[in-house]
Formats: structure tokens, sequence, C-alpha cells
């Protein structure tokens, strides 16, 4: 009787085992952390485009029970954050900007040059940006150098890519609500150089056993991909 248990408990516990690991990795991915990749060059060079991230959900959702602020570290967005969010006149894209401007403060561009009024403040402040660069003239309409004033409502946020030639947001776009944002960037897991004459230098080769493009995928994995991002943290 032991003997013919036995086996039963086995595949019992290991189905048992899998269950709850799959419930913790959704658990995990729909309240603390998700995996995104970078699909374009507006937010270079913080994040290039074949950079995948991971985004801490928890440290800006908003949360419904004053208990569970007890335990999680819940922080207000702030300025230079970088922040993944749900594109507002299409909620079914996911965007990753920097937040410049917080609610009820005062933004203008001049020639570049961002301008914050914060809230009771008077007199326009010119924004430190190490981070912003423009390396596309003309990638953007010009229009976009010159911006406001404009007053950020209550519940929303002014958000621009860092590479500012090549990035249409929230000058060209309007403002993110603070319900549209997913999470906080908080590290470059991997990053992949982008590649696209590799399936024609595959073909140009004779790759085109399975175990030719196997080899070829393994091969490719070692020598695109930026070690020296990895585990980069995000700032």
């Amino acid at each position: 009787m032991d003997v013919a248990v036995q086996p039963r408990r086995f595949v019992f516990e290991y189905a048992q085992a899998a269950i709850i690991a799959f419930m913790f990795a959704l658990f995990v991915r729909t309240f603390l952390f998700q995996p995104f990749q970078i699909p374009s060059p507006s937010m270079e060079d913080t994040l290039l485009v074949g950079d995948h991230i991971l985004v801490n959900k928890f440290a800006v959702a908003p949360l419904s029970f004053s208990v569970e602020r007890l335990f999680l570290p819940i922080t207000e967005v702030g300025r230079g954050d970088v922040v993944v969010f749900r594109y507002p006149h299409d909620e079914r894209q996911d965007y990753v900007k920097r937040v410049i401007g917080l609610p009820g403060e005062t933004i203008k561009i001049v020639n570049r040059v961002v301008y914050i009024k914060k809230v009771g403040e008077e007199g326009y402040v010119p924004l430190l940006e190490p981070y912003g660069n423009h390396k596309d003239p003309g990638g953007v309409p010009p229009n976009l150098d010159n911006y406001g004033p404009v007053t950020i409502p209550a519940g929303r946020y002014f958000v621009m890519g860092d590479n500012r030639d090549n990035s249409l947001d929230s000058r060209e776009w309007g403002f993110v609500p603070h319900e549209n944002i997913v999470g906080r960037g908080l590290l470059v897991y991997w990053s992949f150089a982008d590649r696209p004459q590799d399936g024609a230098q595959a073909a140009a080769r004779g790759e085109t056993s399975g175990v030719g493009r196997l080899l070829s995928s393994a091969g490719a994995f070692f020598r695109w991909t930026r070690w020296n991002r990895t585990g980069q943290v995000i700032r």
C-alpha cells in the first residue's frame, strides 16, 4: 500500500510547488515588479534601445488601506524619477519618460532650458538636468524647444524624454495622470544591441538547420549582450 501511494504523493507535492511558484510569480508581476523592453531612443543615454528594465510597481502604487502603507515603502512620484506609464491617449501602450514637473507647478521651456515655478513660490528657477541631451537636432518640431508657460493640474505630471531631440512627450501630447503610472524604473537587468542585419547574414552563411540557428543564437547572445549595463541602476 505504501509503495503505491508514494508516486502519487510525489506528483502531488511537485504540482503543489509548481502552483505556488506560479502564484508567487503572478503576484510579483502584478503588484511588485514588472519587466519592460526599451524600443526607442527617446531616453538615451539613460536607457538604450534593447535595454530590458525592471520596474518597481509598489513604490508609487496608490494603496487603498492605510495598513499596507505601514509595511510597503510607498513614496510620492518625484521630479527626476524615470517612470513607466500607460500613454494617456491609448492606454494599451506603455511609455517610459522622466518626471520633470509636479502637480500645481508652472513650467516653461525657453531655448531648450526648462524653468519651474514651484507651488507657493514667486519666479521661475532653471532646472539643472545632467541627464538631458540634444543629440539629434531637428528630430522634433522646433516649437518644442520653446514651450509654455503652463500650470500642471492636480494629480498630473509633466514628463519628458532625456533625448530631447528624439522624444515626443508632455510638450506634444500633455500631462500624465497619476493613475496611469505603472511604476518607477529600478535597474537594467539585461541589454542587447540591435542587429537587424543578422537574419540576412545567417542566410548568406547557409545557417538554415535547427542546430545552426541554435548555435548562431547562442553566439549572438554572448557577442551582443551589453554586459557593462547588466545591473545598472536607473537614475
